[in-house]
């Protein structure tokens, strides 16, 4: 089975985790800072802190702003649930605002369209690793005093049209990570948050451990004396964790050109389709595409989503659908009154959109079986 998505580990992978398994530390030992000090320096963000997984990132990073109840948050129909819930976790309302029509991340234009003067924080989503408009978004942010925190589960790898990585937080308050398996890099379950603004930082830092200190307390402490000064989480990640990621760091150019040669192939195979679009293929050069996905006219095609990924895998070939719009999940449903028809373009993107398999590790042959199965079974 080809599966649309899969981690690439190495035996150099699997020596620095056997590293920390000999060692004295499993978790709160010296690989935690270490990864940290190495996503600094690829991304050219000041700061880092790593923690158990992407959406735990992403409500720190919230959570860290201190944004008074109630105010509101805007970001993307088209995103995992987490973009969404980490506002709900912060007692502030989700909005949303629609999609742009060629990246499909979210539209800057139709942000500003939802802004009212409750809207505190943006959460634009670099979808399957495009880049989203941050310029644009940084001005609306300080047009209307606005946070930001960039939502890169999808992009780390992936660069801004000046060259500077995503990550940097040249545009953002925070940008978040995610290091889930299907991802570029992997820690097996692993999220980070970089920003430039140390303040924040040591908030993160509080966060991520129960809220709890041993930086700026009186000088006369004993070894044992600690802090909680704030409510935090446990949101650790462990040295397992990091030593995978530290170790996945270094192959990530490799990994990002690997998943743009795969995309080319693709782009080659299916842009003169009748009947399926292809994504935008701007700014490939510079991007780290975590997913492929196609947009299909199933219509026209005369079969189903249902009864091509069915046809898919009989053939060996694993697809997935990326996302169903938030807006449109039972709870946002009932809790926030939302409904078909309120966001058109993520709406139609949804009911046509694809994912093919894309992965470092994918062979020739691998792909060739992909390109031929879709072919097979949309003629």
């Amino acid at each position: 089975m080809i599966p649309y998505g899969h981690q690439s580990i190495s035996d150099k992978d699997k020596q620095a985790v056997l590293r920390v398994l000999e060692s004295d530390f499993l978790t709160q030992g010296p690989e935690v800072e270490n990864f940290e000090r190495a996503l600094c320096a690829y991304t050219g963000a000041k700061y880092c802190v790593c923690v158990s997984n992407g959406t735990a990132a992403l409500h720190i990073a919230a959570a860290a702003l201190e944004i008074p109840t109630g105010a509101e948050g805007i970001t993307s129909p088209i995103t995992f649930a987490a973009s969404a819930n980490c506002l709900i976790y912060n007692n502030l309302i989700p909005r949303f605002a629609d999609i742009d029509k060629k990246s499909r991340c979210l539209s800057p234009e139709e942000t500003e369209k939802k802004l009212t003067q409750q809207t505190k924080l943006l959460i634009p989503v670099h979808y399957a690793g495009r880049v989203c408009e941050m310029q644009k978004f940084s001005e609306l942010a300080k047009k209307f005093a606005l946070h930001i925190i960039e939502d890169a589960a999808h992009a780390i790898g992936s660069s801004y049209p000046d060259g500077s990585r995503v990550g940097c937080c040249k545009h953002s308050d925070m940008t978040i990570f995610s290091f889930h398996p299907v991802k570029t890099i992997t820690c097996g379950e692993g999220g980070a948050v970089t920003t430039n603004n140390p303040k924040l930082y040591r908030k993160l830092k509080m966060l991520r451990s129960h809220g709890i200190t041993k930086e700026d307390i009186p000088r006369d402490s004993g070894p044992w004396y600690y802090e909680m000064q704030t409510l935090g989480f446990n949101y650790r990640m462990t040295d397992i964790q990091a030593a995978l990621g530290r170790s996945q760091l270094d192959e990530i150019e490799n990994f990002a050109e690997a998943r743009r040669k795969i995309c080319r192939i693709y782009n080659a195979a299916f842009a003169e389709i009748d009947g399926i679009q292809i994504p935008d293929p701007t700014g490939l050069d510079r991007e780290c595409r975590h997913l492929y996905p196609l947009e299909i006219d199933f219509g026209k095609l005369g079969i189903s989503r249902k009864e091509l990924m069915a046809a898919l895998r009989e053939k060996g070939i694993g697809s997935q659908v990326h996302y169903i719009p938030v807006h449109l999940l039972p709870y946002y449903r009932e809790k926030y009154q939302y409904s078909m028809g309120d966001f058109r373009e993520s709406e139609n993107f949804y009911l046509q959109e694809l994912s093919l398999p894309l992965y470092p590790s994918m062979t020739e042959c691998d792909i060739s079986t992909v390109v031929s199965g879709v072919l097979q079974c949309i003629k």
